[in-house]
């Protein structure tokens, strides 16, 4: 029986969350912004669900190895639990860091790294085409025979294991800074200064950075993000926006080799014609601004709620899908990702916004009446979108008299 580890967490991941905020209001810092760590956060519920329809077959090709073409027979000792961790962080540091020296890759991993800012939502910002390709770098452990069960439970551990760092509450861990990854080594892994690009790859442990050469301590300041902004709040062009940078490039290379190329070479890379490869620029603190476009205030409460509803709507589907038909499964992820698209739009005052927002709450409307959903969740959930829809309305209606006087 396979548990989903991730998912059980997610209720200790918010009250971390929560802590480190009040610890952020408590000591008057600026570690989050509503709008990014509504996108951060958008980018893990999304995550989750496109999850659904990948990991089933992905476990299985691990496990058909483990069946079919295993080389050994590891035993379900403490000594097989030990080697198999030790082992899933060796192939974590290569998947990472392959990650971010081949472009096809990095233009999936590339989400986890938009965020400008550095908290806790930053370690839910996933992206949610990764898996497809993360799995194929442990395929050795099964073929050495590492039972399926054990692997996902320390692969689920790994993962966990990284929430945590990604703080700025944490400064230095002393000694431990030898041997694990901490805040402060994944802070330089999450910079956009040129020294700190493509360094601390480590999952757990920091031992591999040092031994293969990708170590870099934390020194000067480091500024979060990519070193071209993706300046947007849109949770669907956040997994997309490097794939149609690396499309027009292709398209603009006349010779086959260097079409290839544009996927298998390290971000930066361009063919000759279009001006070779391109370091990151140093980073001008003078002129330095992060995104944060300007919204109307009244819209705060609206987007929260918003987030909210599709927050439970995201967590509903990922306890139960297992027991929805497939009609009910797509259109309840749809629904949740247009909402997710519309807390990012309002964020950002879009002006296809209008007529998205409202096709959303009639979408819902239509799906909750259609659609296998026991009486008392159909009338809670019509009385939701029945109040969205008065409060949307009535928000336009403020807005468009405050743009008149």
């Amino acid at each position: 029986m396979k548990v989903d580890y991730i998912a059980l967490s997610v209720p200790i991941f918010f009250i971390l969350i929560g802590v480190e905020l009040a610890y952020n209001f408590y000591k008057k810092l600026n570690y989050y912004r509503l709008n990014d760590s509504i996108s951060n956060l958008s980018q893990g519920i999304g995550q989750q669900l496109t999850g659904i329809f990948m990991k089933t077959a992905l476990f299985f090709g691990y496990k058909y190895i483990f069946e079919h073409w295993r080389l050994l027979e590891m035993p379900k000792t403490i000594w097989a639990w030990i080697i198999l961790f030790i082992g899933v962080d060796f192939f974590y540091y290569w998947f990472h860091r392959m990650s971010h020296q081949v472009n096809a890759l990095w233009a999936a991993h590339i989400v986890h790294h938009q965020s400008e800012e550095y908290n806790l939502t930053v370690a839910l910002r996933q992206s949610w085409f990764q898996g497809w390709f993360s799995w194929v770098f442990y395929l050795p452990l099964a073929f050495a025979g590492f039972d399926p069960i054990m692997f996902l439970t320390l692969s689920s551990f790994n993962t966990l294991y990284q929430f945590w760092i990604h703080t700025r509450a944490i400064k230095s861990m002393g000694f431990l800074e030898y041997i694990l990854n901490t805040p402060s080594h994944h802070r330089v892994h999450h910079g956009s200064n040129p020294k700190y690009i493509d360094k601390n790859h480590a999952g757990t442990l920091i031992i591999w950075d040092r031994l293969f050469g990708t170590f870099q301590k934390e020194e000067e300041e480091v500024y979060f993000g990519i070193t071209k902004p993706l300046a947007s709040w849109n949770p669907v062009w956040a997994n997309l926006h490097y794939w149609d940078d690396l499309i027009n490039t292709a398209r603009q290379s006349p010779k086959l080799s260097d079409k290839i190329n544009v996927f298998l070479k390290p971000p930066g890379w361009f063919p000759e014609h279009l001006g070779g490869f391109k370091h990151a620029p140093e980073i001008d603190t003078t002129r330095y601004q992060k995104y944060n476009p300007a919204y109307h205030s009244k819209l705060t409460g609206y987007v929260l709620v918003q987030f909210i509803i599709a927050l439970a709507a995201g967590s509903a589907i990922l306890f139960s899908y297992h027991k929805m038909d497939n009609l009910l499964l797509i259109s309840g992820a749809f629904f949740t990702i247009c909402t997710l698209i519309t807390c990012g739009a309002l964020l950002e005052q879009k002006n296809w916004l209008v007529k998205f927002e409202y096709i959303r709450l009639v979408f819902g409307f239509v799906m909750v009446l259609i659609l296998k959903f026991p009486t008392e969740y159909q009338l809670i959930f019509a009385g939701i979108q029945l109040i969205s829809v008065i409060w949307f309305f009535n928000l336009q209606k403020a807005n468009r008299n405050a743009d008149e006087d």
